[in-house]
């Protein structure tokens, strides 16, 4: 029996996530069985259960694709020369919450993973993990800015950091619950608090 490629076994595991991302969009995580993933994805049981033993695998790795891309987005910024400036890693920011927050975005989905962890110890776990590393990647990046200048000099980059990592969250919240605001006029009031000129 030939071997089948890893191209083939990738494939076959995003063609299984893609089925379970449309299926907890549309119904949620508990709405959700197994079976209604199966038969989205359009595979065998033993095809879908070999990749995902359960469904708390698929969100487990939904939520590593939702979270953890954030993450590496700005760990990716965290190492960028010269050092970016905060509005601008905000900005930036902005634009991957205002992409991921609509009727298929992926933080529909990180709501839904958010609630989850309440009852969930181990996607709790993992959500604690991954939002670690959005924090750190954060806190570097503000740490460069303040030794290039780009920070009040008796600014503490740690605590710049926690308080706009909190913006994004409550910026996903308003887009995806209220309808709003634009992101202009979220990028204007970035502006106003971190000091920067109008455009």
């Amino acid at each position: 029996m030939p071997r089948v490629s890893e191209e083939h076994l990738a494939a076959r595991r995003r063609q299984i996530l893609a089925a379970a991302r449309t299926c907890f969009l549309r119904n949620g995580f508990h709405q959700t069985s197994m079976q209604d993933v199966i038969k989205e994805a359009g595979l065998s049981v033993g095809a879908v259960y070999r990749y995902f033993p359960s469904k708390n695998d698929l969100i487990t790795e939904l939520a590593e694709t939702v979270i953890g891309g954030v993450a590496g987005v700005l760990e990716d910024l965290s190492r960028r020369e010269p050092p970016p400036a905060p509005i601008e890693v905000m900005e930036m920011a902005t634009d991957v919450v205002t992409k991921e927050s609509g009727p298929d975005g992926a933080l529909r989905l990180a709501l839904q993973v958010w609630s989850e962890a309440l009852r969930d110890p181990a996607l709790a776990e993992f959500v604690r993990t991954v939002y670690g590393r959005i924090r750190t990647a954060l806190t570097a990046i503000m740490r460069r800015s303040h030794a290039a200048g780009l920070l009040p000099a008796d600014a503490d980059p740690e605590a710049v950091a926690v308080v706009l990592f909190a913006l994004m969250p409550g910026y996903a919240l308003q887009r995806i619950l209220a309808g709003g605001p634009e992101p202009e006029v979220f990028k204007q009031g970035l502006r106003t608090v971190l000091g920067e000129p109008a455009r």
